[in-house]
């Protein structure tokens, strides 16, 4: 049954609990280590251990994608060129400009777009195996224009070695869990060392990220998925099937509803109770339901957004345009009754690799910008060079850096 809670009394509901980060950095400090020290060896080994490979090598050879491509039944395939058509287009729209510009008489400034070398993709396969991941991690780095993309998942799952060989990615390896993210981070004679690794992960990856990061770069440190949505009127049955759709994650995953209707909270916890009852397995979302969510009643929907931005929700459900404009954290944003999260899971666009546990207060979603660098561009001349001089060797005196101003001075004849 999910609880009914009057704004007042939600207390520490919308304080996350800690994701249990440092007692997994103590068990995948160790496995880090092993994997830098002894590359292969120690991958191969933690693969046999933790996720059944059976193969000589983490490497998933290009026949067995092809052949994984040829076992999809042409629906999924369709699916999958939806979906990747809207992805595409979607990071196509983020792309970042190049420019130039004389700003002033002999100064011109700009900048040039480049793609990272290399970037890993870290893809689920435990409970659920996310398929869908691969498309919103791969097509962003191929729309960005990486040479060199891979792909790790701890099992050889038909759907995701199939999507992949759809996609074009010919790096793929099975390997999963902390190991997966060292030998990325690392490199070994069998794995890339990448520049990025992107995607979501378990504790124990998300652990991985964090001791790692520095070493190599990450789009974010995930924790269990959340949703909120704002109603103050609406269809029970859409409502309570948008809360379940999230509570079937994890259940550590968090649903809550917001609503000033007394009727509307009734409702739609009846509506759960009857929905959870017909899914084919409940258990996971009744666990969620009944552990880390709830609809709230607020006095109003000013109300509502001013919790939604303190919680800064990984998915923000919204009833339409006009409280769009006072929303100021969200991982991604979803208006109107037609507009469900699972759209953009799946098909609509933006990407579904979002941050979670208030970090929307920092970045949005992953976007083809995590694969790409910004690099400026400036030319001076030599009378633009002496115009900003005084500026420059004054500044750089102040700051008892002598060798910049006469880098300067030497130019303008000083």
């Amino acid at each position: 049954m999910i609880r009914i809670l009057e704004s007042k009394d939600i207390g520490g509901l919308l304080a996350r609990r800690g994701a249990r980060l440092i007692e997994a950095e103590a068990v995948v400090r160790p496995i880090l280590e092993a994997v830098r020290k002894r590359g292969d060896r120690a991958l191969l080994e933690y693969a046999r251990q933790f996720d059944g490979l059976e193969r000589k090598s983490v490497r998933v050879p290009e026949a067995e994608l092809r052949a994984a491509r040829r076992k999809l039944a042409p629906g999924f395939c369709r699916a999958v060129e939806t979906a990747a058509a809207n992805i595409r287009a979607y990071a196509r729209r983020q792309l970042p400009r190049e420019w130039s510009r004389e700003m002033q008489p002999g100064l011109r400034l700009g900048q040039i777009v480049r793609p990272l070398e290399t970037v890993a993709a870290y893809i689920p396969s435990g409970r659920y195996p996310l398929f869908s991941t691969l498309m919103m991690t791969v097509i962003p780095a191929q729309v960005a224009g990486v040479p060199n993309i891979c792909a790790a998942s701890p099992q050889a799952v038909t759907e995701v070695l199939g999507t992949a060989a759809l996609l074009g990615v010919r790096q793929v390896f099975q390997m999963g869990g902390a190991q997966a993210i060292a030998a990325f981070a690392f490199g070994t004679r069998t794995i890339p060392r990448a520049d990025r690794i992107v995607g979501p992960g378990n504790i124990y990856v998300a652990a991985a990220k964090k001791l790692l990061a520095g070493e190599v770069g990450i789009d974010f440190i995930a924790g269990p998925t959340e949703i909120l949505i704002i109603a103050a009127e609406g269809d029970p049955r859409r409502l309570a099937a948008d809360l379940l759709a999230q509570a079937e994650h994890d259940v550590d995953a968090s649903a809550i509803l917001l609503t000033t209707s007394k009727r509307l909270a009734e409702a739609v916890a009846k509506e759960v109770d009857r929905q959870l009852a017909l899914l084919p397995a409940p258990l996971v979302a009744a666990q969620s339901i009944a552990r880390n969510s709830a609809v709230i009643r607020v006095p109003s929907l000013e109300r509502a957004i001013e919790i939604a931005n303190q919680f800064a929700p990984e998915h923000l459900s919204i009833p339409d345009d006009r409280l769009l404009a006072q929303v100021k954290h969200a991982g991604s944003v979803f208006v109107g009754p037609f507009s469900p999260e699972a759209a953009g899971d799946y098909a609509s666009g933006p990407n579904h690799v979002l941050p979670t546990s208030g970090a929307a207060r920092l970045r949005g979603g992953l976007a083809v910008t995590d694969y790409l660098k910004v690099i400026s561009v400036q030319r001076l001349s030599a009378a633009a060079l002496k115009r900003l001089a005084p500026a420059i060797t004054t500044l750089a005196r102040a700051e008892g850096l002598e060798a910049h101003a006469r880098s300067v001075e030497v130019r303008c004849g000083d």
